[in-house]
């Protein structure tokens, strides 16, 4: 014969099952979280952070003195280089071409140090940087020079030569040392190289 359930058996019977499954749930969740593998995040070491180059500055007996970044473990020699080279003024044996490099500091390459006699230093006893035995040769005035004296100096040849006196011809006199930049195929260094040589 049929059994007859009321409402409320139904109600509490299924209200019991869902108390059992939100239990069972939970414990699944409590034991799922507890067995997760934890998981290493990297971390960034000073090393990947510390760059691999740096700047100095460069002065002095140098053709293009100014700041310039080299990487890690160059040397001075390397940082003149990058700097154009030294010009034939400068005294290399007072300074240390194998000096690693540090960054932020300055590479300053000297002149060379004129004694006596208008020597240089390190030049022969008694002996001008000229080659000449009775004293400094008296400096090339640009705008009276004659085309063999221009063609004399370091880094004036006779094409640069004629090229000074076609200038002076067109121009007129030079007014300062300086006006040779204006000449084609004469820059800054060498203008530097002889400036101490010539006179307007």
């Amino acid at each position: 014969m049929p059994v007859n359930v009321s409402r409320s058996t139904v109600l509490v019977v299924a209200c019991a099952l869902l108390a059992v499954l939100v239990l069972a749930g939970n414990r699944l969740a409590k034991t799922g979280t507890a067995s997760a593998p934890d998981v290493a995040l990297p971390v960034e070491t000073a090393a990947s952070v510390v760059p691999d180059r740096l700047v100095v500055h460069v002065v002095g007996a140098v053709r293009r003195p100014g700041l310039y970044r080299l990487r890690k473990g160059h040397r001075v020699a390397d940082a003149v280089a990058r700097a154009g080279g030294a010009t034939r003024k400068a005294d290399l044996a007072a300074i240390n071409l194998a000096a690693p490099l540090v960054d932020g500091t300055q590479v300053l390459v000297p002149h060379r140090v004129a004694i006596a006699g208008g020597a240089p230093a390190g030049s022969p006893s008694g002996t001008a940087a000229s080659g000449s035995t009775g004293g400094a040769s008296p400096p090339v005035s640009l705008s009276t020079a004659t085309l063999e004296q221009l063609d004399g100096l370091p880094g004036i040849g006779p094409v640069t030569a004629q090229k000074i006196v076609d200038y002076r011809t067109e121009n007129g006199p030079f007014a300062s040392v300086d006006d040779l930049d204006a000449v084609p195929g004469i820059g800054p260094a060498t203008i530097e190289d002889i400036r101490d040589l010539v006179t307007p």
